[in-house]
């Protein structure tokens, strides 16, 4: 029995810590994958240390070497049956490391009875007792504490070049400078981005407008991605698209310290019945050392179409908002989770209508995507993920002096 369960507990240890220390997107997670190989080791070498120790005794520790093969099997699978019972999906795995996890109490007791002998017990314990910290810590490190740490997040600056007549003084042009600055020490996937232009029409009032119209102006502000100021005389108006495009391709990378950069040109006619234009800039982004993303991201569905979207995407569809769906498999960023979890697809929604443009992104099990996830559903989504989220605009800018050039 007890050869059996250090035999079987070396095998996924062994599994495990050899795909986590190649390809682990993080250094903590390579640690770990040393880790489960040296304690595969370790179980290995107690399955001869506990043959010997009960036929053979041709070695006088075989016993405490079996002993302390088996308490290292009952805490390496106590950790794993946690961790799969904690983010697993597989009932096969958590029945699994529970079959093991007693099974390896059982050893540690049955070894313990037959009276091992121990040499320098405190110096044993205290190796024990080091190593078992170092392992849980370790553990704690790359299954909590790591999750949760503080988000690092790249930046877009948006910046206006100067109006440019044509020939024929009838329409002007205006390039956009459009940066992402990554200053952070992991790299980021782009799952989507968006660049938009908005049109608004601001008349003045002739005398100071009242303070039930600011009121008014107020009401509006949770129901519409612009904010427009609370103005003395100012009446905006809600802006209306002008143009929108993707601004980077979508499943590249930005590495850590990297920049990428690009230009747009908005074209208008002089006589355009606009007073004000701003810009607006968005990336939807994963860390790198979260998930690893399979190409292609490919294009999948129009949310007018007659493929297959969900029913909140439909829902939407009646109020404007149009969408183009672009999707790709993801794998977990270690052997565990990438073994024990369901499939899980990145969905990116391009959405632009009268009033704007966005980019959305969610990851889901595979036929999913019709759920609505709850905040705290996709709080967590986020948080193992590294979905960032980046916004830049409005910058505004009046268009009265090149339409008086006209």
């Amino acid at each position: 029995m007890i050869v059996l369960v250090l035999f079987m507990t070396t095998l996924p240890l062994a599994y495990f810590g050899l795909e986590d220390f190649v390809h682990d997107l993080t250094f903590a997670g390579r640690l770990t994958g040393a880790v489960l190989l040296a304690v595969s080791l370790t179980t290995l070498v107690g399955v001869a240390a506990a043959l010997d120790h009960w036929i053979r005794q041709s070695f006088p520790y075989s016993g405490l070497v079996a002993l302390i093969a088996t308490f290292a099997a009952l805490l390496t699978n106590a950790m794993l049956l946690v961790q799969t019972f904690k983010d697993g999906e597989s009932a096969t795995y958590q029945t699994l490391f529970a079959v093991l996890t007693t099974g390896s109490a059982y050893a540690v007791f049955a070894v313990w009875r037959t009276s091992v002998v121990i040499p320098a017990p405190k110096r044993v314990a205290a190796a024990v007792i080091v190593s078992s910290v170092i392992a849980i810590a370790n553990f704690g490190y790359q299954n909590l504490f790591q999750p949760y740490q503080r988000q690092t997040t790249p930046l877009i600056t948006v910046a206006m070049g100067k109006p440019v007549l044509s020939k024929d003084r009838t329409a002007f042009a205006v390039s956009v400078d459009i940066t992402l600055r990554n200053h952070s020490d992991v790299g980021f996937y782009v799952l989507g981005a968006e660049f938009h232009a908005m049109g608004k029409q601001v008349p003045l009032s002739p005398r100071d407008r009242l303070r039930r119209q600011w009121r008014s102006d107020a009401e509006q502000w949770p129901n519409s991605p612009d904010v427009n100021p609370l103005s003395r005389r100012e009446i905006h108006q809600p802006g209306e698209l002008v143009e929108a495009k993707p601004w980077i391709p979508q499943g590249i990378w930005v590495e850590s310290n990297d920049t990428y950069a690009t230009r747009v040109v908005v074209q208008l006619p002089v006589n355009t019945p606009y007073d004000q234009v701003a810009f607006y800039a968005t990336a939807s982004l994963a860390r790198k050392d979260r998930l690893v993303l399979q190409p292609p991201l490919n294009f999948v569905a129009y949310s007018w179409g007659r493929e297959k979207a969900p029913g909140w995407l439909k829902k939407r569809q009646s109020s404007d908002l149009d969408s183009l769906i672009y999707r790709a498999r993801v794998h977990e960023n270690n052997a565990l989770d990438e073994r024990t979890r369901d499939p899980r697809f990145l969905t990116v929604y391009w959405q632009f209508g009268t009033h704007g443009a966005n980019v959305y992104s969610s990851i889901t099990r595979n036929g999913e995507e019709n759920r609505d996830l709850t905040p705290a559903e996709q709080d967590e989504v986020r948080s193992r993920y590294g979905l960032v989220d980046l916004f830049t605009g409005p910058v505004e800018r009046t268009l009265w002096d090149i339409k008086s050039q006209r």
